[in-house]
């Protein structure tokens, strides 16, 4: 009877371990690309800056990256590579250029409604705030800017489109029922780009998000008040 006890927690345990990713050794350092994929998406993914990542691995605008490509999360090393005799010592890199700090653009709330969850609260993915609505209602732009992503790629933030505002501020917009908008659209402040769809727990909600140089902060902070 124990035997059999012990084999079955075993075989749960096991499925947990491949179905639940292990970050025991760290965040990861680089990803492969994936059909469908952008910059801007693995970037989002991670919580990096697309400009940041195509400095890394010298991409230029970041626009041709292909599947199986395998992208580095992380800056290359710094200084001298040493490999014993002096003929054999590499130059430093040249360093990479500063990380860009534009002023944000003039916000205005991407639809109306209640702020159900706050930043950093759940459900949700924790990164931005739900504004509960209804079905359909309008998605609109919070600021003028580029469509970087449109798409259902991402797991845990439903239909969403990215906005680049400028090399600093993005803005994104999950949980939609229908995108409006494609990539590479030129979008003005106040334009519908998706109708609302359901989030969390089956409600009416847009999930909404703002991001400085990749890191996602209080959107609440940016906003109007209201």
């Amino acid at each position: 009877m124990r035997a059999r006890i012990f084999l079955l927690l075993s075989a749960v345990m096991f499925v947990a371990a491949c179905s639940t990713p292990s970050y025991l050794d760290g965040p990861p350092s680089q990803h492969i690309v994936r059909r469908g994929e952008t910059l801007f998406s693995i970037s989002w993914r991670y919580g990096k800056d697309a400009g940041d990542l195509a400095r890394w691995n010298q991409l230029g605008d970041g626009s041709l990256i292909y599947p199986g490509q395998v992208i580095r999360l992380t800056p290359p090393p710094g200084g001298s590579s040493r490999s014993g005799s002096p003929g054999n010592r590499r130059a430093a890199p040249p360093p990479l250029p500063p990380v860009p700090a534009e002023p944000p653009p003039p916000w205005s709330w991407p639809t109306s409604g209640t702020v159900s969850v706050r930043f950093g609260g759940k459900p949700g993915t924790g990164t931005g705030i739900l504004i509960d609505g209804k079905s359909g209602q309008a998605v609109r732009a919070a600021a003028s800017g580029t469509v970087v992503y449109a798409g259902s790629g991402l797991i845990g933030y439903g239909q969403l489109i990215i906005i680049k505002h400028n090399d600093t501020y993005l803005s994104a917009y999950g949980y939609n029922a229908s995108l409006l908008v494609e990539e590479g659209e030129k979008i003005t402040k106040g334009q519908r780009i998706a109708t609302m769809g359901e989030g969390p727990e089956r409600k009416a909600r847009l999930h909404f998000e703002i991001r400085r140089n990749g890191k996602p902060v209080n959107p609440q902070q940016y906003l109007p008040a209201r």
